[in-house]
């Protein structure tokens, strides 16, 4: 009981917070003296402030429900700032957002660049993801040794996914099945 108090509550609550249309909010109006209510906690709100010149991490926050309520220029604007300020969390959904191609055409070299990004930045989810770039050659030259380096740095951080692959062999397959047969396979002739 304690954990839903403490842990899915504020959640809910969060994501309740996130999710308010603008209209059912107070009006908001702006004069010489400043905003009155101000559209704050809302993912628009953020996607505003993505282009402000100081940089807010709480937006960072916000780019996840963006994308999964389908609003993919705001999520798109939410994380290109976020992973330009070094957010590395937010750099594998920049890849996500790229390779998918929800809001422009998909673009797998972006796609693998952001994971590169991530990668050389440290993080072990950006080094899973991009030693599977290399691995089948998706958005860059296939490499399957510096593949494997890359999902080996992964895996000594701990990242299950990169163990797993590697005790399989490096195939992509095994970790990510239903993918590797529809959308990575190379053509056969």
């Amino acid at each position: 009981m304690k954990f839903l108090r403490t842990c899915l509550v504020p959640v809910a609550a969060w994501v309740s917070l996130a999710c308010v249309p603008a209209a059912l909010a107070s009006e908001t109006s702006e004069d010489e003296a400043g905003i009155l209510n101000p559209q704050e906690l809302t993912i628009d709100y953020y996607a505003r402030k993505a282009d402000a010149a100081v940089f807010d991490p709480k937006m960072c926050l916000y780019g996840y429900p963006a994308a999964k309520m389908g609003d993919h220029v705001a999520a798109r604007r939410i994380f290109e700032r976020c992973s330009r300020e070094g957010v590395m969390g937010a750099m594998p959904w920049m890849s996500w957002t790229e390779e998918n191609g929800y809001d422009r055409p998909a673009n797998p070299e972006k796609a693998a660049d952001w994971d590169r990004r991530a990668a050389e930045a440290g993080y072990s989810i950006g080094q899973f993801n991009y030693g599977l770039d290399l691995l089948r050659g998706h958005g860059v030259k296939r490499d399957e040794v510096l593949g494997r380096a890359y999902v080996d740095r992964a895996a000594r951080q701990g990242e299950s996914s990169a163990a797993e692959l590697a005790a399989q062999g490096y195939d992509p397959e095994a970790v990510t099945p239903d993918a590797d047969k529809e959308r990575y396979r190379q053509p056969m002739y």
